[in-house]
């Protein structure tokens, strides 16, 4: 069993940078891929980054250039650096993972967080 916790979400302006961290608990957590998702109001939820658990990442193309997604395995948490913030950002920020490769549908992760606001005002 793996519990998420995520933190950082805020206000910030269009162009600012906010850092999104992930705690987990659990022994097994350098064995999980961790995704980061996003929802926007009266939107679907949508893949936004992961990373395997040899440190291989993915982005999508909407955020790629501008979000890193990291992990530390000695402190069970992975970040989300996200620079260069736009207006078509804010949704409430989820930390998800899952046995096994990176997938991009969220139906394929198993644990996953309460999520955190980001807000990009213009």
């Amino acid at each position: 069993q793996v519990q998420l916790v995520e933190s950082g979400g805020g206000l910030v302006q269009a162009g600012d940078s906010l850092r999104l961290s992930c705690a987990a608990s659990g022994r097994t957590f350098n064995t999980f891929t961790m995704g980061w998702f996003r929802q926007a109001p009266g939107k679907e939820r949508e893949f936004v980054t992961a990373i395997t658990w040899s440190g291989a990442t993915y982005y999508s193309d909407s955020v790629k250039g501008r979000f890193t997604i990291s992990r530390d395995n000695a402190k069970n948490t992975v970040y989300l650096q996200m620079n260069t913030l736009k207006p078509e950002d804010p949704a409430v920020y989820y930390c998800a993972a899952k046995v096994g490769p990176v997938g991009i549908r969220d139906m394929v992760y198993s644990y996953w967080g309460q999520g955190t606001q980001v807000t990009v005002s213009s």
